[in-house]
């Protein structure tokens, strides 16, 4: 048991688009993240995934059965991507945002997207 610090988590690392795992529980996982910019459209088939803006501007857009829709977030907002619902994260300027998800859940979910997938996360 130990205190994990968010400031010193973030200033960890300057990478957008590439979460890292700041501690586990019950087969979940607390990641931290840096947004900017578009990231691709995606789902988890199996998983919700919680985003909470510790600091920044995101929206997230949600399509399903040909309806769009979106949640803007500042900071101390969270919103939850149902499993199954195709979203795509935006950030409107550098966001700091911790993500809550089953363990192993990929962060482009079902997008062939390698570029963006990040196949090994790092541990804080």
């Amino acid at each position: 048991m130990e205190a994990r610090s968010l400031a010193e988590a973030f200033a960890s690392f300057e990478e957008p688009w590439e979460p890292r795992v700041l501690a586990e529980l019950n087969d979940q996982q607390v990641k931290v993240a840096r947004l900017d910019g578009e990231f691709v459209w995606h789902a988890h088939e199996n998983a919700d995934e919680l985003f909470y803006v510790v600091d920044g501007d995101l929206t997230i857009e949600y399509r399903e059965d040909d309806h769009e829709d979106a949640v803007h977030l500042g900071p101390g907002d969270l919103t939850v991507a149902p499993a199954s619902v195709e979203h795509r994260p935006v950030a409107h300027e550098e966001t700091k945002v911790v993500l809550f998800e089953p363990a192993g859940t990929t962060n482009t979910g079902d997008a062939d997207d390698s570029e963006r997938t990040v196949e090994e996360l790092e541990r804080l």
